[in-house]
């Protein structure tokens, strides 16, 4: 383990905000600079929801997360396969191994769930599946379902996410 902080960051309860990267950083409640998966193999601590891919669903509670890799930052659109390794690996691991991630909502993300401008964390939530399947774009990308630490053991609200592979 490389020294991975999973959990609260003292000092730092939900609904902090950050008006931008350098700063969500310093706190150490999303340490990269840029990257929406803070973690690797090993594990993850946290993510960033801010738009930063087509294919994310924010639901509030409940988040489907695309994996990193293989889109274009200047278009958001996935131009290559997304592999399961990295923070892509990091958040598998999470869900087997039952650690919380913590989730950073920025200005991109969805209107009804994000803040208007910086970044904003938003609690504890846990990796509950994961799975790949072809995204909008037509390329491989990798899934994460995503619920409140307050929501963790509800039913889901509608039908179960395809997997594919299982």
């Amino acid at each position: 383990m490389s020294g991975r902080t999973y959990g609260e960051i003292s000092g730092y309860p939900v609904g902090s905000t950050f008006p931008n990267r350098a700063q969500l950083a310093a706190s150490k409640v999303h340490r990269p600079l840029q990257g929406g998966i803070c973690g690797g193999k090993d594990g993850a601590e946290s993510i960033v929801v801010s738009g930063g891919y087509f294919d994310d669903e924010d639901y509030g509670d409940e988040i489907v997360y695309t994996g990193q890799g293989g889109n274009d930052p200047s278009t958001k659109r996935q131009v290559a396969h997304q592999e399961l390794t990295l923070g892509n690996a990091g958040l598998a691991r999470n869900q087997l191994e039952g650690n919380p991630v913590r989730v950073i909502r920025g200005a991109g993300g969805d209107p009804a769930f994000s803040p208007s401008t910086g970044f904003r964390y938003d609690g504890l939530f846990r990796v509950v599946d994961h799975w790949h399947t072809d995204g909008k774009d037509g390329f491989r990308i990798w899934r994460f379902r995503l619920v409140s630490l307050d929501n963790v053991d509800r039913p889901p609200a509608r039908e179960q996410h395809p997997r594919s592979g299982r």
